[in-house]
């Protein structure tokens, strides 16, 4: 897992995994958010996403070190006063330090974590390129100003985690494995576990 440059992250614990390349929705209505949000959007800065395994999202949060900067490409004011966001994944990066800030907010010294190289979705994978298309369709609004690549096997593999009925902790070790072709050996048969309990 090579590394790159570090940097400061306002971070945001939340109960979801966020990938590279996937979006993200998000109702804000917590102070310590709004501030943030608000403050990502003037200056053009990202946030850090990362699992919650303890606590709550508005409260003292435990969460895992490896996470996902989002970019906010999209905002709404929501007919209740709820801002609402869209986000999107940009790159992983690995927590080297958290403070909690007086408002609340986490703050986190992180290290941004190379991608994977690219590689082209082997020919045993083929049948799992062509389900993912029909599914990224019926989701509709929600990918359709994602940029699609079915050849492309590592985002082939993170968008059948993200959108995959599995757990939270299953997602998240597809956000830390490093090999594509890895990623998609471990969710194809959790694919066909889904698809049998569906068919019956």
């Amino acid at each position: 897992m090579a590394t790159l440059a570090t940097d400061t992250l306002a971070l945001f614990p939340l109960n979801t995994v966020l990938f590279p390349g996937g979006p993200l929705p998000l109702r804000i209505f917590e102070p310590r958010y709004l501030d943030m949000i608000s403050r990502c959007m003037k200056e053009g800065r990202d946030f850090g996403v990362l699992l919650l395994l303890s606590g709550s999202e508005v409260g003292d949060a435990r969460t895992v070190t490896i996470g996902t900067r989002a970019q906010i490409t999209d905002w709404y004011q929501g007919s209740d006063g709820i801002l609402g966001i869209t986000a999107l994944g940009t790159e992983r990066f690995r927590i080297q330090s958290i403070q909690r800030e007086r408002d609340g907010l986490y703050v986190g010294c992180v290290e941004a974590i190379a991608d994977e190289p690219q590689q082209s979705v082997p020919e045993k994978f083929r049948s799992m390129c062509t389900l993912l298309e029909v599914v990224i369709n019926d989701l509709g609004k929600l990918y359709e100003n994602i940029e699609t690549d079915y050849d492309d096997a590592t985002w082939v593999g993170r968008r059948f985690a993200e959108v995959l009925p599995i757990s939270l902790e299953q997602k998240q070790h597809c956000l830390e494995i490093d090999d594509a072709i890895e990623r998609l050996e471990y969710l194809r048969p959790l694919l066909r576990s889904i698809r049998e309990e569906t068919a019956q």
